[in-house]
């Protein structure tokens, strides 16, 4: 299956957190947007592997995915190596998308960072045909997204430019509360974590109305991207 956009993702509820909107906002206009998850998780604090994985197909359905699936990396130990980037690789040329969003450049939690920077580098090696990957068995062809970008997490980093996510944010948030586990739940019994806080999910709507209100918009999410950003012409930016 082919996609107009794919998603990496270190956990399962990165790309919700990050760039829902964005996938919202795409898979509206008609574009197929799938989701590769590196780990299941299996470090966090509160909830399960297996009710994380239920609340990523749930997720996966309100947002409208093509396509989910996740590489099985180790939470909190994956390394951006040959082994890992093969896999990354083999997934970039099964879906062969344009373009790819990934994880923030750094971030609080090491393995956001880390994610990015192996994104980085596995969609520039999908592009060399001297790499050899197959799936299934049958040799996968070179290729390479037209651009990547970064999405914004935690930590706030100045955006390149921001996407215009009005009206899909309730959406957004929708996928968000499908995890469940994670989040905010005042009848929850596990131990609170920095994302379970009330406190996060205000920090999440206080940024989309942040980067919303700078360009003229309700709500925005931020990216930002390692090469000069071109356009045909100036009425284009806003």
């Amino acid at each position: 299956m082919k996609l107009d956009l794919l998603v990496l993702a270190a956990h399962p509820d990165d790309a919700e957190l990050g760039c829902g909107g964005t996938i919202l906002k795409h898979i509206a206009a008609g574009q197929k947007v799938g989701i590769v998850d590196f780990t299941k998780g299996e470090l966090g604090t509160r909830g399960t592997i297996e009710m994380r994985e239920q609340e990523a197909n749930a997720s996966a359905k309100i947002l409208g995915l093509s396509v989910r699936e996740n590489l099985n990396f180790r939470d909190g130990f994956y390394v951006n190596d040959e082994p890992h980037q093969r896999e990354v690789i083999r997934a970039i040329r099964k879906y062969q998308p344009e373009i790819v969003l990934a994880n923030a450049i750094y971030d609080r939690h090491p393995d956001h960072g880390r994610g990015g920077e192996l994104a980085f580098q596995s969609c520039f090696l999908s592009g060399l045909n001297k790499i050899e990957t197959s799936d299934g068995g049958i040799a996968q062809a070179p290729w390479r997204p037209k651009i990547l970008y970064h999405y914004i997490q935690s930590q706030f980093i100045t955006p390149d430019f921001v996407v215009d996510v009005s009206d899909f944010w309730e959406e957004k948030m929708k996928s968000v509360s499908a995890f469940k586990s994670q989040f905010y739940d005042p009848d929850s019994k596990e131990p609170e974590t920095y994302i379970s806080s009330q406190g996060f999910l205000k920090m999440l709507e206080a940024r989309g109305t942040e980067l919303g209100h700078a360009i003229g918009a309700q709500y925005g999410e931020g990216f930002t991207v390692r090469r000069t950003i071109g356009v045909n012409i100036l009425s284009d930016i806003r």
